[in-house]
């Protein structure tokens, strides 16, 4: 027996702009999303683990990623970044994306860090110990819904 979802195209959908509000509140609903930056003059893209905090997506790091090696150095400008993130259902083709673009910064502050670390756990088997904010000067996000028209 063979599976036909895949085969079978699913209805066209609408995209709806989300405010930010919205686009924000939904990214505090998941925990998984994806960090855009730049590595040797190329964008770089990781899978990794977050939590909203006053706004602002905290994501945890170890020693040696790029990432952290990035913002230490920059001298308290931040790095730019973008931070994406989905529920997007496979079969039906339903849900929203959401991406944050503003300012990366290596948190520093050690209360700071122990409360991430209290907040945020690593889905890797890695010691993670800084933490990067990012700072959001853009946010922008979308929700597809049924109702687009049929080619």
């Amino acid at each position: 027996m063979t599976d036909d979802s895949s085969s079978t195209p699913a209805p066209a959908r609408r995209s709806v702009e989300l405010d930010s509000v919205e686009a924000l509140r939904l990214l505090g609903s998941v925990s998984l999303g994806r960090v855009v930056f730049t590595r040797h003059a190329l964008p770089t893209v990781r899978p990794v683990n977050h939590v909203l905090v006053d706004g602002a997506v905290v994501i945890r790091t170890h020693e040696h990623a790029a990432l952290t090696l990035h913002t230490a150095h920059t001298n308290g400008t931040g790095v730019v970044v973008a931070y994406e993130a989905d529920d997007i259902d496979p079969r039906t083709h339903l849900g929203w994306s959401v991406v944050v673009t503003g300012y990366a910064h290596l948190i520093t502050d050690p209360t700071e860090l122990a409360r991430y670390d209290a907040l945020l756990h690593p889905w890797v088997d890695r010691a993670m110990e800084h933490a990067v904010r990012i700072v959001p000067a853009l946010v922008t996000g979308v929700r597809l819904t049924e109702g687009g028209r049929h080619a």
